[in-house]
C-alpha cells in the first residue's frame, strides 16, 4: 500500500506542490506511523529478541521516524519521506516477508 501511494512521486516536491501531493504525504506518514508502531510492538512482545535477526534492517530508525513523524509532524522534511520510500522500503518488504515465514515455521 505504502508503495503504491509513493509510485506517482519522482521528487519529494510532488509530495508539496499539489493537494493530491500533500495527501499522498500525509497517506504516506500514516502507514509509515504504523510501521513503527507495529516494529515498536513487536519488539515488545519478543522481548528484543527477534529484530537482532534481521540486522539488515535499521529497526531503531525506523521506530524513531515513526516518532518523528507522530510527535513532530510538522517538522517532517518530504525529503526524508522522499528518500525513505524510495531507498528503505523496498530493502525492508523482502525482509519483513522472511520474517513472516520465518515465524510461521516456528508455530
Amino acid at each position: 500500500m505504502i508503495t503504491e501511494r509513493a509510485a506517482v512521486a519522482n521528487t519529494p516536491d510532488d509530495f508539496l506542490l499539489s493537494p493530491d501531493g500533500m495527501m499522498r504525504l500525509d497517506a504516506i506518514c500514516m502507514n509509515l506511523i504504523a510501521l513503527g508502531e507495529a516494529v515498536k510492538g513487536l519488539d515488545k512482545i519478543t522481548q528484543g529478541e527477534l529484530l537482532p535477526h534481521y540486522s539488515e534492517i535499521y529497526w531503531s530508525g525506523v521506530m524513531k521516524m515513526r516518532d518523528k513523524i507522530a510527535h513532530h509532524y510538522f517538522e517532517m522534511d518530504a525529503e526524508v519521506v522522499f528518500k525513505t520510500l524510495k531507498e528503505d522500503i523496498p530493502t525492508m518488504l523482502p525482509i519483513i516477508q522472511q520474517m513472516i515465514e520465518d515465524i510461521s515455521k516456528k508455530k
